[in-house]
C-alpha cells in the first residue's frame, strides 16, 4: 500500500524536500549529465568552446589536490538552509579549535551519501564558519569525480578536494594554519554497511590519515554523525553473501561503492531515493594533540591510531544519551 503525502504540506516542507531532491540528483546523476553535455557540445557546432574549457581543465588539472577552489557565495546558498531543515541537520562544538593550527577531522558513520559531511563542511547552513572562526573546512572525496568536467568545479565550490595523499598533504602542511580536512574514515566500504541502527565503523585497518598527521604534526580530531546511518534503508547484503561479492568486486574496479539502497519518494513516503526526515546531529569531539614526527615508525602511528580509537569511543559514549541512542547501544570497530 502506497502511502501518499497529502495535499496541505506547507511551503516551507516542500522547498525542504526539493533541495535535498537537487542534492540527490547532483550526488547521483549529475556528473553523468555533465559529461555527457560536454560530449554533445565537442560534437556540435560548439565544439570550439569545448576546446576551450578542455585547454583551461589542463591548466587547472592540479587544483583540486592544491587546496580546491572554495566559494562562499555558492556556501551560503538558501538552499542548503532547506537541505539542513530537512532532517534537521545540527552541528554541535565541544570545544573550540586554534585556527593556528591545521587539522585532520575523521568523521564516522560515512553513511550512504554522506549527508551529515556535506552539510556540516561543504555549506554554511550549520555555521561552521561561526563555531569555528578561521578555520576552512575541506571534504575530501574520490579523485575519480574531479576529472568530470563541469562537475568538479561545481563541486570545488562547496571546499570539496581530491581524497589522494598529496591533497591531504597540501592542506594540513599549510604553515599559518587554519586547514581543516574532513575525511569519511570507513571510505566506500562502510557506505555498504549503512542501515538504521548500524554501529559499526571500519577504522581498524584506516591508518594513512594517522600517518599523514604525525608527518605535517595536523591535529586529530574525532567527528561522529549521529543519525547519519539512518537516512536510508539498504538491501540485505551480510559479507559472502552474492550480493556482496559483486559490489566489492565493482568497488575494486570503480573504486566507488554502490549500494542498493532505498528510502522514501518525493510524493509518496513508501519508496524512492530521497533520504527519512531524521534528525542529523553531528559531533565534533576535542582534538588529539599530535607531535610531528617527520618519518613516524610502525610504532608511532599505531600508538596514534589506539588514541584516536579510544577518543572517538569516548566522544560515542558522552553524546549518545542525548543524541537518541540507548546505553546499551556500543560502537564496534572492525
Amino acid at each position: 500500500m502506497i502511502e501518499f503525502a497529502p495535499l496541505n504540506v506547507p511551503l516551507r516542507r516542500r522547498l525542504q524536500t526539493a533541495a535535498v531532491l537537487q542534492w540527490v540528483f547532483s550526488f547521483l546523476a549529475l556528473a553523468q549529465c555533465c559529461l555527457a553535455a560536454f560530449i554533445l557540445l565537442a560534437l556540435s557546432d560548439w565544439w570550439m568552446l569545448a576546446l576551450l574549457y578542455a585547454g583551461w581543465l589542463l591548466l587547472d588539472w592540479d587544483t583540486p589536490t592544491s587546496g580546491g577552489r572554495r566559494s562562499a557565495w555558492v556556501r551560503s546558498w538558501t538552499v542548503w538552509e532547506y537541505f539542513r531543515d530537512y532532517y534537521p541537520l545540527r552541528l554541535i562544538k565541544t570545544v573550540n579549535l586554534d585556527p593556528k593550527k591545521n587539522y585532520i577531522f575523521g568523521f564516522h558513520p560515512h553513511g550512504v551519501l554522506v549527508a551529515g559531511a556535506f552539510g556540516n563542511f561543504c555549506t554554511e547552513a550549520t555555521g561552521f564558519s561561526l563555531l569555528f572562526p578561521g578555520l576552512k573546512s575541506h571534504l575530501l572525496m574520490l579523485p575519480f569525480w574531479f576529472r568530470v568536467p563541469v562537475f568538479r568545479d561545481y563541486i570545488m565550490c562547496g571546499g570539496l578536494v581530491s581524497s589522494c595523499k598529496s591533497s591531504l598533504s597540501h592542506l594540513v602542511s599549510r604553515p599559518q594554519g587554519g586547514n581543516v580536512a574532513v575525511i569519511a574514515v570507513g571510505g566506500a566500504p562502510e557506505a555498504l554497511d549503512a542501515r538504521p541502527g548500524a554501529l559499526t565503523l571500519r577504522v581498524m585497518n584506516r591508518k594513512g590519515f594517522i600517518k599523514l598527521a604525525l608527518k605535517h604534526g595536523a591535529q586529530l580530531v574525532p567527528v561522529f554523525s549521529f543519525g547519519e546511518n539512518e537516512l536510508f534503508d539498504q538491501m540485505q547484503n551480510p559479507t559472502g553473501s552474492p550480493l556482496r561479492t559483486l559490489q566489492n568486486q565493482l568497488q575494486s574496479i570503480m573504486g566507488i561503492a554502490m549500494p542498493l539502497f532505498h528510502a522514501r519518494g518525493v510524493f509518496q513516503y513508501s519508496f524512492g531515493l530521497m533520504p527519512y526526515r531524521k534528525p542529523i546531529i553531528t559531533v565534533v569531539g576535542r582534538p588529539i594533540p599530535v607531535v610531528q614526527t617527520t618519518s613516524p615508525s610502525n610504532e608511532d602511528i599505531e600508538c596514534l591510531h589506539e588514541v584516536y580509537c579510544q577518543s572517538l569511543t569516548e566522544l560515542f559514549e558522552q553524546n549518545k544519551n542525548t543524541c537518541g541512542l540507548q546505553e546499551h547501544q556500543h560502537l564496534t570497530f572492525i
